[in-house]
């Protein structure tokens, strides 16, 4: 759904710029506190924060892998519900907008005066809609892995006509073309309502493998497990932890390893997938391609200003095999997106233990 430039006008391509970057801020300081806290609530932040990065650079290999819809229409992963609920929804909205920005300085992929379009739409919408939604589903079923499963689906699934229909928002307010809105909206939700069942499947499958190995690591399943509970005068009353003992986490050297074996892990998944299976995905135009040229929106689509870059559409310039030049361009996308993104992540991190070292000792009396 990379809006290209020329889709909507000026004026509104800049209101949405000043609102993807008050977004951004407000998720800089909102990622902070998903990193780490001292409630049982917020326990895993500290080791979920390095996955911030990773994650962000498998949802850019799996938005390669476009798959087929209905005729001559594809879809692909938009990204923010699942990296919400992996890593909250402050980073998520991070991860995404790394996704975004890499994609359209590197590879001409949506365009750069519509980038707070696309950061709005597809990081943003996705990731508020789906992340409150979760979270709804959540409190009402049982506190079990599987209902994350389910939650994590429906959230996927919803989110996806949800941007359709902020698309079409945006579009009915600063559109370049006189089409009725009412075709748009419609050809708009009905087809990204297919697009959102391959986001539910792609969302719950990868949730599900997360926390079947590490479920401490998944921010939507943080407080799954319910403390022991005993009967006192007929009424169920939480156990007291013993005296001296806080959490009982896993061994710090096992924990470390299992956290390196499931980055390399996903490091190497988002590596196979963008260098390898990018090749088989459906060359069809996605959905807002295909409602854009059946409608007419394209009529005065802007050529990229990255046009000419080396690595424009996806593939290396100069390298004549289709298949090693888009493998060769998936896999540089994946590390300079991992890279981007774990430095930011850092960063942030960084600045969250660096607020929380006092720094100052008041010894008035």
């Amino acid at each position: 759904m990379h809006v290209p430039d020329g889709f909507i006008n000026a004026p509104t391509s800049a209101v949405t710029g000043v609102v993807a970057a008050g977004a951004i801020a407000v998720s800089l300081r909102g990622a902070r506190r998903e990193f780490g806290g001292t409630s049982r609530a917020e326990r895993g932040g500290e080791r979920t924060a390095p996955l911030a990065g990773l994650v962000a650079a498998f949802i850019f290999a799996v938005q390669m892998l476009n798959f087929p819809v209905a005729a001559g229409t594809s879809g692909h992963l938009l990204g923010g519900a699942l990296a919400a609920i992996l890593v909250g929804p402050f980073t998520g909205v991070l991860c995404v907008s790394v996704v975004l920005l890499m994609q359209g300085i590197l590879f001409a992929d949506g365009g750069l005066t519509a980038l707070g379009v696309n950061i709005t739409d597809m990081a943003i919408v996705t990731t508020v809609v789906a992340y409150a939604l979760f979270r709804g589903l959540v409190k009402v079923l049982p506190r079990t892995r599987r209902s994350v499963t389910v939650a994590s689906f429906v959230a996927a699934l919803v989110s996806v006509p949800a941007a359709a229909l902020a698309f079409t928002f945006l579009y009915w307010i600063g559109g370049t073309t006189d089409i009725a809105i009412g075709k748009v909206a419609t050809a708009m939700v009905g087809v990204h309502v297919l697009i959102g069942l391959g986001e539910a499947a792609i969302t719950a499958l990868t949730v599900g493998a997360v926390i079947a190995v590490r479920p401490d690591l998944v921010y939507g399943a943080r407080g799954l497990q319910q403390r022991l509970k005993l009967r006192v005068n007929g009424e169920l009353v939480d156990a007291p932890d013993a005296p001296g003992a806080g959490p009982s986490p896993a061994p710090a050297p096992a924990a470390a390893r299992s956290h390196r074996r499931l980055w390399i892990s996903g490091l190497v998944t988002s590596l196979v997938l963008a260098g390898f299976v990018s090749f088989y995905a459906s060359a069809n135009p996605d959905g807002l391609e295909k409602v854009a040229a059946d409608k007419g929106i394209d009529e005065k689509t802007e050529d990229h200003a990255n046009a000419g870059s080396p690595l424009a559409d996806y593939g290396v310039e100069d390298v004549a095999n289709a298949r090693v030049s888009g493998g060769l361009a998936g896999v540089i996308g994946v590390g300079v997106t991992v890279v981007a993104g774990s430095a930011v992540f850092w960063a942030v991190r960084r600045r969250r233990s660096d607020d929380a070292s006092p720094t100052n000792t008041d010894t008035t009396v």
